[in-house]
């Protein structure tokens, strides 16, 4: 059996609100193949920053646990395994230091970890200019000069720097123009390819998903509510929220939009009251029954391949059609 790269178990996570605790993560697991790209969707309190923070290192979780190439990464990581896990930021604009040269910036991280000479270091920073598609002499300037599409080109260069397996991409694409979000979203593919890289690609952008990623997990009220091939997910999704997430995406036909199974938020909740040990989606879902209170439903497995977590699953796809729900 083929070790995940990433394995994720139980990751649980809780901060103060106003006197009493919020679960941002509430018993998260989920396991990443090597060359992968995972996308992580959800909208804002998902949960999906924090489980970003927690797998780069830079916040630790209350319970759980976070097994990297087959080892248990603990809360004083080795230099080494801080290498192979980089983060690529939300926002181009204030991802960089703008005291520092693209240089600087670029070399940073070699120095942080003791990598290389000076004169290695350079030329390892003009081999990282080049591998983005930025000209050589973008270090001696300054992140004030440069566009978003290509701030955000040096801070993948600053990432994959020191040779990591995996990259955390959080929200890497929303914060530029449609068209750079296209090179961008390119120059990633080509250095997956070329590189071997695996990628968390955490995003609300439905879109991209689509095109980009191979697998998707769906958070909702900081668990993961479904996760499966980024087909199933988007052409027979089964959670109620998933369902909800894909209506509100538009599409380019009239016939393809008049065919989208309708939410019915015009319908009121049947349970508006929902408590911790529901289902979380409870509260705002029209088609909650008695077997949603209670307990948090379990994972069930619809394929090896595509699970959710729902105790009255969707049994139309995208196009209308019904579900076999024996499959």
């Amino acid at each position: 059996m083929t070790i995940p790269l990433l394995e994720i178990r139980d990751l649980q996570k809780t901060f103060p609100v106003g006197g009493h605790k919020v679960h941002a993560l509430d018993c998260v697991s989920l396991s990443v193949p090597e060359f992968e790209t995972l996308a992580i969707v959800g909208e804002s309190g998902s949960g999906k920053s924090t489980l970003a923070n927690i797998i780069v290192g830079a916040l630790g979780a209350d319970a759980g646990s976070v097994t990297f190439d087959g080892v248990e990464l603990r809360p004083d990581r080795t230099a080494a395994q801080r290498q192979q896990i980089s983060l690529v930021q939300q926002n181009p604009y204030s991802a960089l230091n703008p005291r520092r040269s693209i240089g600087s910036a670029i070399e940073l991280p070699l120095i942080v970890h003791g990598v290389g000479t000076r004169h290695e270091r350079r030329d390892r920073v003009e081999e990282l200019l080049q591998m983005v598609q930025l000209p050589s002499d973008f270090r001696t300037r300054s992140p004030a000069s440069l566009s978003g599409g290509q701030r955000q080109r040096v801070a993948i260069a600053r990432a994959i720097a020191t040779n990591p397996k995996l990259l955390v991409l959080d929200e890497p694409t929303s914060a530029l123009d449609v068209s750079v979000q296209a090179h961008v979203l390119d120059l990633l593919a080509s250095l997956q390819q070329r590189l071997g890289l695996t990628y968390i690609f955490i995003t609300h952008d439905l879109g991209v998903v689509r095109t980009f990623c191979s697998r998707v997990a769906v958070m909702y009220g900081g668990r993961i509510v479904e996760m499966g091939q980024v087909d199933e997910i988007f052409g027979r999704p089964r959670h109620r929220y998933t369902t909800n997430l894909l209506s509100s995406v538009p599409t380019i036909s009239e016939e393809d939009e008049a065919a989208k199974p309708a939410w019915p938020w015009a319908s009121s909740p049947v349970f508006p009251d929902g408590g911790p040990n529901d289902c979380g989606f409870l509260p705002r879902c029209p088609f909650a029954t008695e077997e949603c209170r209670g307990a948090v439903p379990p994972m069930v497995e619809v394929s090896p391949t595509h699970r959710h977590r729902c105790a009255v699953p969707n049994v139309i796809d995208t196009v209308g059609v019904p579900i076999d729900c024996s499959v």
